[in-house]
């Protein structure tokens, strides 16, 4: 009986609310370990693309990361499948893998002529000893050799069948009081030649702003079909963005002259440190286009050849004058620097006697872009209009995602995808 009670006490705590699922932090981008920095994947050829490759193609995934310090560690890589919500599938390794599923990272070296040691990592995949059968999510996990239960990093990919067309269109929405300050992005999704069960009930589309998940439209369902299309274009909200505004940007690829944005640069044994210059309040300025990375971040090293082992990094000191601490909530900085998480690493102080907010953040060298967000208590999503402002004409890219789940199928496949620009330039 005194087990029995136990057993039922067990059952209701683990569904009381507020409790995570176990799998939502593996399932998700996340880095376990404070020696770990500078993670990227990205499609091969381009440091700046997103993790999105066609099933049954020649399309790579580049995989890298930094361990700080002189001692290498021994890693190995595996791979999960997720459905469309980003919760582990019911399949197996077999279903949805050809090869090995568990294989070491051989590809590793220590940096060169760096004021901090690291070591840096790099993978390429699909390869010769493991390849990916189905589309779907996916996770690439990777782990110490002789710790396979306790991830050092996770990293959400996509593999897409682009077996549908997507026609994509970002507007002004038309009927919203916050038209100046927002995006609207209606497409049809055309699925001729596919075979689809009640595709008006089993298709899921998702939008992605600047390859961001943390903001995503989720699980959208078409406001029309027929003749093999499906159409969203809601007069509702599901399908509107806040604009944002162009992200900040500051250049760290040389430690000997600073560049715009820096203020000075201090050598103190045994770091570099940049200090930014103060960020202005955008919140009511008008807008100003100019080209960025949307959030992301490029590495790369003026003085030398490798990028990879040759960059160094230092700590950057960023400061936002604000003549008071807002309340109600704390500041951060945001960008794929940090992978879009809001935590302790880029959690800004206020500093009473200089009114000013602060933080320091050590970032290998390159070009970096980033945003101030404002977290309110209580809230899960960040307030984008606060010291950045919000604009209708600012430039993003929007990734949609169309996920089918066949009824005799354990899992959520990716049926087509797309990457469209405001600037209306779009590509598969």
């Amino acid at each position: 009986m005194r087990c029995l009670l136990l057993f039922i006490f067990i059952l209701k705590i683990s569904s009381l609310p507020g409790q995570t699922n176990p799998d939502s932090l593996l399932c998700s981008n996340h880095i376990y370990s404070e020696k770990i920095r500078t993670v990227q994947i990205y499609k091969d050829g381009w440091n700046l693309s997103y993790p999105i490759i066609k099933l049954k193609s020649n399309d790579k995934l580049d995989f890298s990361f930094d361990l700080l310090g002189d001692q290498s560690d021994n890693y190995y890589y595996t791979f999960l499948h997720c459905d469309k919500d980003w919760n582990k599938s019911d399949l197996l390794p077999g279903d949805f893998l050809a090869g090995d599923s568990d294989n070491p990272i051989e590809d590793y070296v220590n940096s060169f002529n760096t004021t901090v040691s690291y070591i840096h990592y790099k993978l390429s995949f699909p390869n010769e000893r493991v390849s990916l059968k189905l589309s779907g999510n996916y996770i690439l996990k990777i782990y110490p050799a002789d710790k396979p239960e306790d991830p050092a990093i996770t990293q959400r990919f996509i593999v897409t069948e682009d077996a549908g067309r997507i026609s994509v269109t970002v507007h002004r929405p038309e009927m919203t009081k916050e038209n100046n300050t927002k995006q609207q992005v209606d497409f049809v999704v055309n699925y001729t030649g596919l075979s689809l069960n009640d595709p008006t009930r089993n298709v899921y589309a998702f939008i992605l702003q600047n390859g961001r998940w943390d903001n995503a439209k989720r699980n959208l369902k078409p406001d029309f079909f027929g003749n093999n299309e499906l159409k969203y274009n809601s007069l509702s909200d599901k399908n509107i963005f806040s604009g944002g505004n162009e992200y900040r940007y500051f250049d760290i690829k040389s430690i000997k002259h600073p560049t715009e944005f820096i203020s000075r640069i201090d050598y103190v044994i045994p770091n570099y440190n940049v200090y930014l210059k103060p960020s202005e309040n955008r919140e009511f300025k008008p807008y100003f286009y100019w080209k960025d990375f949307n959030g992301n971040y490029y590495i790369a090293f003026q003085e030398g050849k490798n990028p990879d082992i040759e960059a160094d990094y230092v700590y950057v000191y960023f400061t936002l004058p604000s003549d008071q601490a807002i309340q109600g909530g704390k500041m951060y900085i945001s960008g794929n620097l940090n992978n879009w998480i809001l935590d302790k690493n880029n959690l800004m102080n206020y500093n009473n006697s200089r009114k000013e907010y602060e933080c320091t953040i050590l970032l290998k060298q390159g070009w970096y872009n980033y945003e101030y967000d404002f977290l309110k208590d209580g809230d899960t999503n960040a307030t984008l209009s606060l010291f950045e402002g919000n604009h209708y004409e600012t430039e993003n890219d929007y990734i949609v995602l169309v996920y089918y789940r066949n009824p005799n199928e354990r899992y959520d496949r990716v049926i087509a995808s797309v990457i469209a620009n405001t600037l209306n330039k779009l590509t598969n």
